[in-house]
């Protein structure tokens, strides 16, 4: 089990997040961008461990999987307005971060796709302990909720 968790780690953190392209003096951002990037490595850590249950890669195990949920819906409840200061978005910074001006475009829109995350990780912390089937069910809107974020205000890597 241990491996499968570490393999799991290792591939979370793999994911293509963007690498500072600036170096700290050139980029004001710097701390910021790494906070967000820090955040969105430890939900997708998280849920990866639920993905890989939920979809037979992992043993079902009811305490690990009420962990994970559990920490993506204490992370849905920060407030993290001070990682998107005005000015750290992809037109002014380039490969520094992968988020879109389309966040400082549209605040709104942005806030309410946190909230629906915060509502999908709310529902998937209420399950993720009863069942194999309670964690399945749950993980879709969970991870629809992560899709209609990214597409609208993360670049993609195409």
């Amino acid at each position: 089990m241990k491996t499968i968790y570490m393999t799991i780690a290792a591939a979370a953190l793999a994911l293509p997040f963007a690498t500072a392209a600036l170096s700290e003096a050139d980029n004001p951002f710097a701390a910021n961008i790494a906070a967000r990037q820090g955040q969105m490595r430890v939900q997708a850590f998280n849920i990866g461990v639920l993905v890989a249950m939920a979809r037979g890669e992992a043993e079902y195990d009811a305490a690990a999987a009420q962990t994970a949920a559990s920490n993506i819906a204490a992370i849905s409840q920060m407030d993290g307005r001070a990682y998107w200061p005005a000015g750290s978005d992809t037109a002014a910074l380039g490969d520094a971060t992968r988020a879109l001006p389309e966040i400082w475009q549209d605040m709104a829109g942005f806030g309410g796709a946190w909230g629906d995350f915060g509502a999908a990780a709310t529902a998937m912390n209420a399950v993720a302990g009863d069942g194999l089937g309670a964690l399945q069910g749950a993980i879709g809107p969970l991870g629809q909720s992560c899709a209609a974020c990214h597409r609208t205000y993360q670049q993609s890597d195409d």
